[in-house]
């Protein structure tokens, strides 16, 4: 994003008004109703501001959401005449400040964080009046990575190039070699060794000076530079950062692995793993999900920064026995085995010598939360059987509550209200399926966008719409980035996700949303498509993503419509009948 708009409207505000000291960017990210957390991995934040000003008038990132309520002063709803509520803004972590800020952290030397402590002392501090306001950005791109999860789905946003002209292709970082961009999101560096029977899957990039052997599978990744890759390894969802060596038959699944790790024969690391610099597994060995392993100590809060600094390869090897993951002591180095027979000599080379690193208070039931691997179905499941029953609980409450129609002053405000909450579910929609296109499982998919639904009291038919319109832009985005034809970048994308169209459209209702949103995508958001109706309309038939006689009605109903609803009607003329 340019600063250059927040930074001149802060500049502008100051003017006005001296106190006003701080502004804060942030953006819209409603989050899983099932997590409460952002796609980053965050946990939501309720954010009060007025309207008018802008001004932030309530922030907190610790909300209780076992009993899904916030406490507001009082004085803040009496003191403003209007406020908005969200928990759908997403906290970029960019502040312009004045200089002031510098003098009140000295003046309150225990002001250690920067929200925690500063914004929040601010908010509650009536005496000094200084005042926090909020600049919202719309099309601009601002992410802060501070965990596996956040750091994953940020890398996945520059890999599909919404954080554009910022892409591999584009803008070399570091001493990174010049990238080149190929189909379906896949990039390459100029001297990479492939062989013949490797596959390379979508939204994957490969370094320069990596070799890849025989009848590899990598897909949705990134290799870094200078890797040696031997045959049969399979590589999904996963970061291989530089001059790593996986032997023959690994298997690597949604994990993190650092520079000069070196994988044997067989190995398999599970998803959620993090591999530090320079760890070695043994042959055949299974490093369980969401392990953590490391030349170091696991630091002590205590420890200094000096204490923090990346140490000698040597520092954490000791003779230690075999060890079971289960009873991992972060105070002594451990080896992962699973060859009993392996003499006391071998165990540094058919293990993995290094610290596990314990998990934090959280433990490990919670790791999930801020991993790289997608969340486990079993835990979506649970999640949501855990809302729908909060929804049973609440149903009689909610009914008796809910005002009546003539409660009501406007129905075309009404109107309104819901046409935005149908935006938003849309980009919501999007948002998730574009995860799914990192590799989320479809059952998971599913699971994420019922409970969307759910949180906007929408119907299935809603969700047919949104899906389709999901994939449509999704194959024109891809066919934009690779210069590929569009009407089988489409006809592909369909095929891939037919299945999970036709979940969502089991009546004639449902199909005949889908046909509404292609002639509603075609006429006014994606008018790429405009030509392409005629011959994209028998490809949904025939797929049995649209039954005849949606089609039929479909037809039927414009009959008696204004000639520029027709358009589309016509083009389709010779199908139809």
């Amino acid at each position: 994003m340019s600063l250059k708009d927040a930074l001149q409207e802060h500049k502008d505000r100051r003017k006005k008004d001296p106190l006003a000291v701080m502004t804060m960017i942030i953006k819209h990210s409603k989050p899983s109703i099932l997590t409460h957390q952002t796609r980053l991995g965050n946990d939501e934040i309720v954010m009060a501001i007025a309207p008018e000003t802008k001004e932030l008038l309530y922030y907190e990132d610790k909300a209780d959401n076992s009993h899904l309520c916030v406490t507001i002063d009082k004085d803040i709803l009496a003191n403003n005449p209007t406020l908005q509520l969200h928990n759908n803004m997403e906290d970029c972590y960019i502040d312009i400040c004045s200089p002031e800020v510098l003098s009140l952290f000295t003046d309150n030397f225990d002001y250690q964080h920067l929200r925690r402590h500063f914004v929040k002392g601010l908010l509650v501090d009536d005496i000094m009046g200084y005042k926090i306001y909020t600049h919202e950005i719309r099309s601009s791109y601002a992410a802060r990575i501070d965990n596996f999860r956040s750091y994953d789905a940020v890398s996945k946003d520059i890999i599909q190039r919404w954080t554009y002209p910022m892409v591999p292709d584009v803008l070399s970082f570091g001493n990174c070699h010049e990238m080149k961009l190929h189909r379906q999101g896949i990039y390459k560096a100029s001297d990479v060794t492939l062989s013949h029977s490797a596959q390379i899957g979508a939204n994957s990039v490969i370094g320069n000076a990596t070799s890849i052997g025989e009848q590899c599978k990598i897909s949705n990744s990134v290799i870094g530079e200078g890797c040696s890759i031997g045959k049969n390894v399979l590589i999904h969802g996963s970061y291989i950062w530089d001059n790593v060596i996986i032997e023959d038959g690994c298997k690597v699944s949604n994990s993190l692995v650092c520079d000069d790790v070196h994988l044997k024969a067989g190995a398999i690391v599970e998803p959620g793993c993090i591999l530090s610099f320079k760890i070695k597994v043994g042959k055949n060995v299974v490093v369980p999900a969401y392990s953590k392993v490391s030349l170091l100590n696991k630091p002590s809060n205590e420890d200094s920064d000096e204490e923090l600094e990346y140490a000698d390869t040597n520092s954490g090897i000791t003779d230690s026995p075999p060890f079971s993951i289960s009873k991992s002591n972060a105070d002594h180095p451990t080896i992962i085995c699973e060859d009993d027979d392996l003499g006391a000599s071998e165990t540094g080379t058919s293990g993995v010598l290094g610290y596990i690193w314990a998990s934090g208070d959280t433990g490990i039931q919670d790791e999930w939360r801020q991993s790289i691997a997608p969340i486990p179905k079993e835990k979506l499941q649970e999640l949501q059987h855990a809302v729908s029953f909060d929804d049973d609980e609440g149903s009689e409450e909610d009914l008796n509550n809910r005002p009546s129609e003539a409660d009501h002053d406007n129905d075309s405000e009404i109107s309104v209200v819901e046409d935005d909450d149908y935006t938003k579910f849309e980009k919501e929609v999007e948002e998730t399926f574009q995860r799914a296109l990192d590799g989320v499982h479809q059952d998971n998919l599913i699971l994420e966008i019922n409970a969307l639904r759910l949180s906007y009291s929408l119907q299935h038919a809603d969700c047919a719409g949104a899906v389709f319109y999901s994939i449509m832009r999704g194959a024109l985005v891809a066919a934009q980035s690779t210069n590929d034809n569009l009407l089988k970048t489409t006809a592909d994308a369909l095929a891939k996700w037919k299945d999970l169209l036709r979940n969502y459209t089991k009546t004639v209702d449902e199909e005949m949303e889908i046909l509404l949103k292609f002639e509603e995508m075609c006429q006014d958001i994606t008018k790429e498509f405009s030509p392409l109706f005629s011959k994209v309309l028998p490809y949904l038939y025939d797929k049995d993503v649209v039954s005849e006689d949606a089609i039929l009605r479909w037809a039927e109903e414009k009959e008696n419509a204004d000639e520029s609803d027709k358009v589309f009607v016509k083009q389709s003329d010779a199908f139809i009948k």
